[in-house]
């Protein structure tokens, strides 16, 4: 049963809720966004938008065609095989393959998680913008209940786990998760530490991890309209980098 059109009826007119974080998230990276960027998705992956039902969340996730040039940079050369970046990068060091002050905007979309050395990646991506250059992450929340859960498993259970409530999940997309900088406080000093004008913000999203039964969905929607910004299973942190 699809529990999202019986908690959110708002999605019965355009796919989507009042409260989904792609779409929320998305926006704001395309209000960012101008024409001639350059624009870096860091860890890429294959291309899993092209998996997404909706369309007008998939037009608003792909960047191809609308900026300059898009540059995928991942962990895993299968991504080079990502349908909607220009060029790829693998990353095979701690340091980002690209020139300084050579990105107007780069997006980090569930992946900071997996960041096992976040100083470093904070030092790679000021290094990489350019002077006023958008940084924009969505993550998950240490203190959110999917993190937590996570928390309690080993890593090498995550992908039973989640073929569960995500059948299409394949185990390449799987990624050792560390959460060293999933807080608010935590990402706020790492950004501010980096030399950049910042927002963080805990985000309240669809229940989807718990869509295996309407009790769990309930309860998630509860936990979503209750629960402080501090405890939302999801964080968005926005950054621009100092102008000089």
């Amino acid at each position: 049963m699809d529990y999202k059109n019986v908690f959110y009826p708002e999605s019965k007119f355009g796919g989507f809720s009042s409260v989904d974080g792609t779409v929320a998230f998305y926006s704001r990276v395309n209000a960012l966004l101008c024409p001639g960027f350059v624009l870096l998705d860091y860890g890429c992956g294959r291309g899993a938008l092209a998996n997404d039902p909706l369309p007008y969340r998939r037009s608003l996730r792909n960047f191809k065609g609308r900026a300059a040039r898009v540059i995928g940079l991942d962990l895993s050369p299968l991504a080079a095989n990502n349908p909607f970046i220009d060029e790829f990068h693998l990353l095979e060091t701690t340091r980002w393959p690209l020139d300084d002050h050579s990105v107007d905007l780069c997006t980090c979309d569930s992946v900071l998680e997996h960041v096992e050395f976040p100083d470093v990646f904070f030092a790679e991506a000021r290094r990489t913008l350019k002077p006023g250059g958008f940084l924009c992450m969505r993550t998950s929340n240490l203190w959110g209940y999917p993190a937590l859960i996570s928390r309690l498993l080993p890593n090498r259970s995550h992908l039973g786990v989640l073929k569960r409530v995500k059948p299409n999940v394949i185990e390449q997309d799987i990624f050792p998760t560390f959460y060293r900088c999933n807080t608010l406080p935590a990402l706020r000093r790492s950004l501010g530490k980096n030399g950049f004008e910042h927002a963080v913000f805990g985000y309240a999203t669809e229940p989807s991890y718990l869509s295996f039964s309407a009790i769990t969905y309930w309860l998630g929607t509860l936990y979503q309209k209750l629960a402080p910004s501090f405890f939302q299973p999801v964080i968005f942190g926005f950054g621009r980098a100092a102008s000089s």
